[in-house]
């Protein structure tokens, strides 16, 4: 990347951070990946579409980022510009828009924490996102992947959702509202539609107290601390969930416990997760993954289907 596209994306990204060769592996929870050609930061919608707008009329490979914590980036990096969307310091970060008798809706942008939103919700005493308070994504992941745990996902309360679409040298801004949103387990339409989430509005209830919705919140996170392994770098679930099934049972059953390649380890306090002992590379966690999978097909006939999305150094 030259020093003129440089300085570009810097007055694009405006208050934005902008860094060459920065190391991926800082910036995802696997603590995994090379160094960028460039990545740049930004914490508004107006901000992502200035430095979209410079790359897509440049042809410039690129790859959206939100909290990394469903990303395997490569060995080598990524051989273009990778754009983090942030948490936003200003009140458009989240805020509610509408209220009624027994509801009210809150606006969230795409790079506020899904943990930051469950927060703001049990503070206006708004009852369910308590799932998602342990959950290290960001909205605007959360929305792509249709994010859940213990029994809720993002779809349950996400009515509407805003975009940009990058057809063209311009990217346009637009929402997709309801069905037409495609949620489905662990998926959405934007897995399908190469839209980029900016933000999402959650419907959430009224009529529960804050230390109600609180204690829900602090007994789920228990049982995160108490059955995941969140001490180690990881990616969370490694794996879908198998209709009628727990890929964390299948795992263990197959004898995998513990089971390591060089750094990566299949979790020995949930067999779900693939951990970073130390030093894990992404040729590591492939590997790990490949050899899981097998295993379990040979020894139950499951095919499981990674949750962990791996980036390649050159798109």
């Amino acid at each position: 990347m030259d020093n003129t596209f440089y300085d570009i994306i810097c007055d694009a990204a405006g208050n934005g951070a902008v860094k060459r060769d920065a190391l991926l592996k800082r910036y995802t929870t696997f603590r995994i990946g090379g160094p960028a050609d460039i990545l740049v930061s930004v914490s508004s919608q107006e901000a992502l579409l200035r430095v979209m707008t410079e790359i897509t009329g440049r042809s410039v490979p690129y790859c959206i980022i939100g909290r990394g914590s469903n990303l395997v980036f490569d060995d080598a990096g990524f051989r273009g510009v990778v754009v983090r969307i942030c948490e936003s310091q200003g009140d458009e970060a989240l805020k509610i828009v509408s209220s009624d008798a027994g509801s009210a809706v809150i606006y969230g942008f795409a790079g506020c924490t899904l943990s930051a939103a469950s927060t703001f919700a049990m503070e206006n005493e708004l009852s369910g996102l308590e799932f998602a308070s342990g959950i290290p994504g960001s909205i605007g992941g959360g929305v792509v992947m249709n994010a859940g745990a213990y029994g809720g996902e993002l779809s349950q309360c996400v009515i509407k959702s805003t975009y940009l679409k990058l057809d063209g040298d311009v990217p346009e801004v637009g929402t997709l509202e309801g069905e037409e949103q495609g949620f489905a387990y662990r998926d959405s339409a934007y897995q399908r539609n190469g839209l980029i989430v900016t933000g999402a509005y959650f419907k959430l209830k009224k009529g529960t107290d804050r230390e109600t919705i609180a204690s829900k919140m602090r007994e789920l996170n228990g049982r995160r601390r108490e059955k995941q392994p969140l001490e180690l770098p990881s990616a969370g679930s490694a794996f879908k969930r198998p209709k009628n099934d727990f890929a964390g049972r299948l795992i263990e059953a197959s004898g995998l416990r513990g089971f390591r390649i060089g750094g990566a380890q299949v979790s020995e306090k949930h067999c779900g997760f693939i951990v970073n002992r130390g030093g894990a590379t992404a040729e590591d966690v492939r590997a790990l993954v490949k050899a899981v999978r097998e295993r379990v097909f040979d020894n139950t006939g499951v095919v499981l289907e990674p949750e962990i999305k791996f980036v390649k150094e050159r798109n």
